[in-house]
């Protein structure tokens, strides 16, 4: 996109005292809004194009000088730094004059918020996930009963004291994280596989590592069944969460924090293999946006691979070692916003397409879900609604398997599946009404996963 040469993102200008000034914002927040005002071709890409397209068309002027710069909270509440107007539809984007960023507009006024104190307790407790990993695992039976859905009179405090939505699908946690089985578990290497003599980190994520253990397994079996040799490193979160808040300054801590210990891996030679793409996406682009100088962080997004990504890779490279069969029943697969967004094509995708004889459908749209958006009271239903075309598409394709790199997002997937009416209940569903990572699948069909898909 864009005019003049390839898109570009400029640096985050947040540690100066002009990113902070609320009459400068409201004056670039005016002057990009006219500009999406006069295009409107992201109306279809999430809820912050039609509310802010709304308010437009409702005031009296029918023009952006009708609406109140009060009513542009709206507008940043329902962005979910997802990144497809600035990746897929905007043509306005750096080298074009108009130089619009859409989604760090966003993440400024987020910024503003955060400076001055307008993230709640909640929002910020929910984006400790190191904190409450350590002590959900300690707790992982009786956290996963209170968490579960069925557990209406549970579910229903939490959202009265808390404001996540009663029926949104919670993560669950479990008592051994990924790290810990790592340390125990260690995959036999095929030295005869054609990738024979790569290494690689695990950058094991906090969903990886907290909440879906097996998907850190099936990707070390994987590896392992191709000749390379795996390490599992986890110092700390990436930060999106935080992102999301506009706490820049914790991102850019987590990011020193993260380069510090994976920098002397990538000295000795290993890959650096994250397992969820919001985090890979933060190690290639937002950090080095954040703070640009910082030398450690550029090596870092050199070497860093989304799981997808390293196995393509080594597919086109060297070639996959032999034994995959067939999955029946056929995969839908919903790339990750945060996939597409590393503008490196549907490696995803690519990666299942390995699977010989498994027919794939590919939906490239939006979950919704966004991280805490698609589970706060306030937002699910809107998280829902904009995640229903995905849905409906997973639904009529009626594969076996759903699957999504985003583990938020494929669970969400799943919800807005059974929410669908038409047709009988079951009908459409992915088998055991769940989602899987895509590794899983690969490892399922090498037959080298512990968990029973």
């Amino acid at each position: 996109m864009g005019k003049g040469g390839a898109p570009f993102r400029h640096a985050i200008d947040w540690q100066s005292e002009a990113f902070y000034d609320r009459d400068a914002l409201d004056r670039e927040t005016r002057r990009v809004f006219d500009v999406c005002h006069g295009c409107r071709r992201c109306f279809n890409l999430c809820d912050s194009f039609p509310r802010l397209f709304d308010l437009i068309d409702q005031s009296e002027t029918g023009e952006l000088d009708g609406v109140s710069s009060r009513d542009f909270g709206r507008v940043v509440e329902a962005c979910t730094l997802c990144d497809m107007c600035f990746m897929v539809k905007c043509p306005y984007v750096p080298p074009h004059e108009l130089n619009i960023d859409f989604p760090h507009l966003m993440l400024r006024h987020r910024a503003i918020d955060h400076a001055g104190g307008k993230v709640g307790l909640v929002e910020r407790r929910l984006a400790q996930t190191d904190a409450n990993g350590r002590l959900a695992r300690h707790l992982a039976p009786l956290v996963n009963w209170a968490g579960d859905r069925k557990n209406r009179p549970v579910r229903a405090l939490l959202s009265r004291l808390a404001g996540i939505d009663a029926d949104a699908r919670l993560p669950k946690y479990h008592a051994r994280t990924f790290q810990a089985r790592a340390k125990v578990t260690v995959p036999e290497v095929n030295r005869e596989a054609p990738a024979s003599g790569r290494q690689a980190v695990l950058f094991a994520t906090c969903f990886v590592n907290y909440n879906d253990p097996p998907v850190g397994e099936a990707a070390r079996a994987v590896l392992a069944r191709n000749g390379v040799e795996t390490e599992v490193v986890y110092p700390t979160c990436c930060g999106m969460p935080f992102l999301e808040q506009g706490n820049i300054g914790e991102v850019a801590e987590r990011a020193r924090q993260i380069s510090r210990e994976l920098l002397p891996w990538i000295e000795k030679g290993f890959d650096i293999v994250s397992l969820v793409p919001s985090c890979t996406l933060m190690m290639k682009i937002e950090w080095p946006l954040i703070l640009p100088e910082d030398a450690a962080l550029k090596t870092l997004a050199a070497h860093a691979f989304d799981i997808g990504e390293y196995v393509v890779d080594i597919a086109r490279k060297e070639g996959l070692a032999d034994g995959m069969r067939p999955l029946a029943g056929g995969v839908t697969l919903q790339v990750a916003c945060h996939e597409r967004a590393q503008n490196m094509g549907l490696k995803s995708a690519d990666m299942l397409r390995l699977i010989p004889d498994t027919p794939i459908t590919v939906i490239e749209r939006c979950s919704g879900h966004g991280g805490t958006f698609g589970v706060k009271k306030k937002t699910h239903a809107t998280a829902l609604k904009v995640g229903k075309p995905v849905a409906r598409q997973a639904r009529e394709a009626g594969n076996r398997y759903v699957a999504s790199e985003c583990p938020l997002a494929a669970a969400h997937i799943v919800e807005g599946m059974a929410k669908l009416s038409d047709g009988a209940p079951g009908e459409g569903m992915p088998e055991e009404g769940r989602a899987h990572h895509p590794i899983e699948l690969l490892a399922r069909a090498y037959g080298v996963t512990g968990r029973t898909l």
